[in-house]
C-alpha cells in the first residue's frame, strides 16, 4: 500500500547551476541556504531513496524520504 504524504510534509528547493538552495531553513528559518547536497544525491533521492541531510546553518536533522523536481518530502510536518 502506498501512504501519500501531506503537503505539511514538503519544502521547495531550488537549483543554480549545480547547487542546490532551500530559500529558507524549516527549522531556524535562515534565508537562502546552500545546501551540501549534490545532483548525484539528489537523483536518488528522486529515486525515494531516504536522505538525513544535517542543515548547515542550525545542524537539525532533515529526513528527507524523496524529492521530486520541487520539492524535499520529509516524514514529519515542515509547515504550520
Amino acid at each position: 500500500m502506498v501512504t501519500v504524504l501531506p503537503f505539511s510534509h514538503t519544502w521547495p528547493y531550488e537549483v543554480s547551476g549545480k547547487d542546490i538552495y532551500v530559500s529558507a531553513c524549516p527549522y531556524c528559518g535562515q534565508e537562502q541556504v546552500l545546501t551540501q547536497i549534490g545532483s548525484r544525491q539528489l537523483e536518488r533521492m528522486k529515486e525515494q531513496k531516504k536522505v538525513e541531510w544535517v542543515m548547515p546553518c542550525c545542524h537539525a536533522i532533515f529526513p528527507i524520504l524523496e524529492a521530486d523536481d520541487d520539492y524535499f518530502w520529509a516524514d514529519e510536518p515542515l509547515r504550520k
